[in-house]
């Protein structure tokens, strides 16, 4: 069990998936730290919007990128050599998810 902030994220695995369950937003940081740091903001609010459904959103990242921890995104499959790893991000507020993601901030 993997903790974030004061609360315990449960973590799901099977032969395909692992699903990471929490309600902080910190289990989150790392994606938009590293949107902000990459300066693709921008690219990835409009690959989740295009991908927004009701409750969900998702993405998809070079898998390549991610076994070394950095988050390069994927507008196709075909953009990772190895196959892409795909995120989805479940919310009742999930507009506020993406805007907060990918929100720009002065100073």
């Amino acid at each position: 069990m993997k903790v974030i902030g004061s609360r315990p994220a449960s973590v799901e695995r099977d032969a395909r998936s692992v699903k990471l369950v929490s309600e902080e937003g910190g289990a989150l940081d790392l994606l938009r730290n590293q949107l902000r740091d990459r300066h693709v903001r921008g690219v990835a609010r409009r690959l989740l919007l295009a991908k927004q459904k009701k409750g969900s959103t998702s993405l998809m990242l070079n898998r390549q990128a991610a076994a070394v921890g950095v988050v390069a995104l994927c507008s196709a499959a075909e953009q990772s050599p190895l196959g892409p790893i795909y995120a989805t991000i479940e919310s009742e507020r999930i507009g506020a998810v993406i805007d907060w993601l990918t929100a720009y901030e002065s100073g």
